[in-house]
């Protein structure tokens, strides 16, 4: 059979397969769902930290560290074997065959603290956890409340210019009739002009405050995002559940119990040794065989024990310490979060009241605007304060709820 090479043919079938590759990664990639709550938003930046990912790798580890501490022996025992011979020197038979067990031995009270110092580093990695996952939600609590701020401004922007358009357009129709001068349709042109300037600006803010999302993993989504709920009254400070005074307490407990082990630990721990002998003098004779028992202990050095001893207690003093002064700063953060608060409720109230005057304002002088009996600067200016009582009411309604994620996230509560 005659094959002939097509080079038209060869071209569709390389444009085809090369289009099959491009589509690969489209097909291989999932686009992540865009966050539309700080509950979906703390889910996809928790799935990306390195803490999570090494969870479970480290609980086997900790796993493992327990169950080495349920061992009857310290180190699995050893065996040990040795052969003597006589036939690279006089070669009259002689030999001795020697088989033994080693089995390190626990010391006194050593077993019962390694299991509890195992214990408590177990109870210490699921405190870290928790700890990182509340540093966590603190930097993501700030991101996502920068950016439905931007998105109010940017949206309060955008009707401003809307309106500063549309007075624009009302002022050039009358100066073009002769009602009003060039001066007034600069004013207007002026006050369009600071209007786009602003929208642009609020653009720049949305787009940066959308960027440190990204940074944390989370795709943010485009609908208005929802308060979290406010806590219970009774959790007035901190308490011994917060994941920061939690951590603190299992690092603590953790150096306790390192230290009281390495109070047992003065030495290595010892060996008990069970060898059996097989021997034999010369050819023909019997063998002898015997069964001895030996107990090995190292000596312990006193410089090495105090330097175990006091690195541990030094550890206990430090967590202990840090404790104490983060359970104050904590304290701190809550009442400030609760006075922050009720001043951001009694600021939104008093600014949706001043929105509400302010539009009632402008709809009068819009209306006399029309008419001819107000003049340009007075509209504008009646505009202007419209509009900043408009941006603050929703800067204030912002402030509320991020008030009420600052007060969650010192008392220790995740996003919900």
């Amino acid at each position: 059979m005659l094959w002939k090479f097509s080079p038209r043919r060869a071209t569709r079938r390389l444009g085809a397969a090369v289009l099959v590759l491009a589509a690969v990664p489209a097909w291989a990639q999932t686009p992540p769902v865009p966050a539309t709550s700080l509950t979906e938003a703390f889910a996809q930046a928790w799935a990306l930290q390195p803490e999570q990912a090494g969870t479970a790798a480290r609980r086997d580890a900790g796993q493992a560290q327990r169950e080495a501490a349920e061992r009857w022996t310290p180190e699995p025992p050893a065996l040990e074997a040795a052969f003597k011979s006589d036939r690279l020197s006089g070669n009259d038979g002689a030999r001795e065959i020697e088989a033994g067990l080693a089995v390190p031995l626990w010391l006194p009270r050593e077993r019962g603290l390694t299991q509890a110092q195992a214990h408590a580093e177990g109870q210490a990695l699921e405190s870290r956890l928790r700890a990182a996952q509340w540093r966590l939600a603190g930097q993501l609590r700030e991101a996502w409340w920068a950016l439905q701020l931007a998105l109010l401004e940017q949206q309060a922007a955008a009707t401003r210019e809307d309106s500063a358009s549309r007075l624009a357009r009302d002022v050039a129709r009358r100066v073009a009739s002769g009602d009003l001068a060039r001066a007034d349709q600069n004013q207007a042109d002026g006050a369009l002009a600071q209007a786009q300037a602003d929208t642009a600006e609020a653009g720049l803010a949305v787009v940066q405050a959308r960027q440190a999302l990204l940074a944390l993993g989370v795709q943010p989504g485009l609908g208005t995002a929802m308060a979290e709920p406010l806590p219970a009254l009774q959790a007035a400070a901190p308490d011994a559940s917060h994941p920061a005074l939690a951590e603190l307490d299992d690092r603590a407990r953790v150096a306790a119990r390192a230290q009281d082990l390495a109070a047992v630990q003065k030495r290595a721990n010892p060996e008990l040794a069970l060898l059996v002998t097989r021997e034999r003098g010369a050819y023909g004779e019997s063998n002898a065989h015997a069964l001895s028992f030996g107990l090995r202990v190292p000596l312990g050095s006193a410089s090495a024990h105090r330097a175990k001893v006091a690195t541990a207690s030094a550890e206990r003093i430090e967590a202990e310490q840090q404790r104490l002064v983060q359970a104050q700063q904590l304290a701190a953060d809550a009442a400030v979060a609760r006075a922050r608060l009720a001043t951001a409720e009694t600021v939104a109230a008093a600014a949706a009241r001043r929105t509400t005057l302010a539009l009632q304002t402008r709809g009068f002088f819009e209306t006399s605007f029309r008419l001819g009996e107000t003049d340009l600067p007075n509209r504008l200016r009646v505009e202007l304060e419209a509009y900043e009582a408009e941006r603050q009411s929703a800067r204030a309604r912002v402030a509320v709820q991020q008030a009420i994620s600052a007060l969650r996230q010192a008392l220790g509560l995740l996003p919900q």
